[in-house]
């Protein structure tokens, strides 16, 4: 079978075995559509191993990485993988129609591409009645369109490469850092392109709750307070940083006006109200984060204290 598998899907789990199978299931139904391809589920120290999850879809294998992060998880999976084109998937990620055949025709109509960026949206939990939380998440938590071509990575919750350029890059980082931006930027710097493709897209579960979206922004502020240098200068900027973000809700209206992933005027003042609060939170834990010991504890628990093992990309 090695011999003919053209994509190897990677796809790091904790703790959600309902979600796992809904993407497999998905996955499993381009198998007419696409080119031959494998799975490859990265266990990352599940309370329970979703053994009996993925005994019902042959071909598909379950591998465990005891250390932390779910980029040591996706490079366990690249490790066993036999693809040209390597796609990385999160297990609560709910890949729509031809997902992988899209990816592999982009590919190869574009020979000078490296890797791609495929756009993420969020799936209400009741359908066509967004919360307040999926509002603002739908248009602020996943901007796939600019982490690719402003930023210059993509969110390894819908991501692919080529093999033999995962190769040269080298694997992710750990637990303690953006590990998909810092391997965007090492492909950038080595003179890779990573395009975008938005017909290549996933589906995700917003956070539950404010308390849940919380979680998230505490690690993305602890990773980008891990990157200030212990000097007055950077310090004093961070702590500018963290007063901009409280006065910047007023910038985003425009982007919330023309965002489509949020059509309805209800739902965009719903995202407008989260904001507000997030904004606010997100400069509150920005002066917090100053101090090591909470960067330390923010990191060292995520891993094993986020139950759901959502995702936070760049």
């Amino acid at each position: 079978m090695a011999a003919s598998v053209r994509v190897s899907v990677i796809i790091p789990h904790l703790n959600e075995p309902d979600d796992l199978r809904r993407c497999l299931n998905a996955l499993e139904a381009q198998r007419e559509c696409a080119p031959p391809f494998e799975v490859i589920v990265v266990d990352n120290g599940s309370d329970t191993p979703p053994d009996d999850v993925v005994v019902d879809f042959p071909g598909t294998r379950l591998l465990v990485q005891p250390v932390p992060g779910p980029g040591p998880a996706r490079n366990l999976g690249v490790e066993a993988s036999s693809g040209d084109i390597i796609a990385f998937l999160d297990a609560d990620c709910l890949p729509q129609s031809k997902w992988l055949k899209r990816i592999v025709d982009f590919f190869d109509r574009n020979r000078q591409v490296s890797g791609l960026g495929g756009s993420i949206g969020i799936e209400p939990a009741v359908p066509d009645r967004m919360t307040a939380v999926e509002a603002y998440e739908a248009i602020f938590s996943y901007r796939t369109k600019q982490f690719v071509e402003r930023d210059h990575f993509a969110a390894t919750g819908n991501m692919a490469v080529r093999r033999s350029v995962f190769i040269k890059v080298g694997p992710f980082d750990g637990i303690g850092t953006h590990e998909d931006k810092l391997w965007g930027q090492r492909a950038r710097a080595l003179g890779y392109i990573i395009a975008y493709l938005p017909q290549a897209r996933v589906l995700t579960p917003a956070c539950s709750d404010f308390d849940s979206l919380k979680k998230r922004i505490d690690r993305h502020v602890a990773h980008c307070a891990g990157e200030v240098a212990p000097r007055l200068w950077p310090r004093i900027k961070w702590v500018g940083l963290a007063g901009a973000m409280v006065m910047s809700p007023l910038a985003a209206i425009p982007e919330i006006a023309r965002s489509q992933e949020v059509p309805v005027l209800s739902n965009k003042f719903q995202a407008f109200g989260c904001l507000i609060v997030v904004r606010a939170y997100r400069g509150w834990r920005m002066l917090r984060a100053l101090r090591a010991e909470v960067i330390a504890q923010t990191i060292g628990s995520w891993n094993r204290t986020l139950a759901s093992g959502k995702k936070e990309e760049g």
